[in-house]
């Protein structure tokens, strides 16, 4: 079974306040906080995606599903 993005869905990267298309990376950042994140975002200043990391999530159908870590 599918694991769902829990509470309030995120509409904007926590970082540079892009709207969030299709993808999003809850995630901790090289600096220590951890920031919901749009991809160029996370390509930049996030750690990884798995345990301690972060997780990845993509829309689909309207609900914000992880698709990994």
């Amino acid at each position: 079974m599918a694991k769902m993005w829990q509470g309030i869905p995120p509409k904007k990267c926590d970082l540079c306040l892009d709207a969030l298309n299709d993808t999003f990376i809850d995630g901790k950042t090289k600096f220590g906080p951890w920031a919901i994140m749009c991809s160029t975002c996370y390509l930049r200043i996030g750690i990884g995606i798995g345990i301690g990391h972060g997780q990845r999530y993509q829309l689909q159908d309207n609900v914000w599903i992880k698709t990994a870590g």
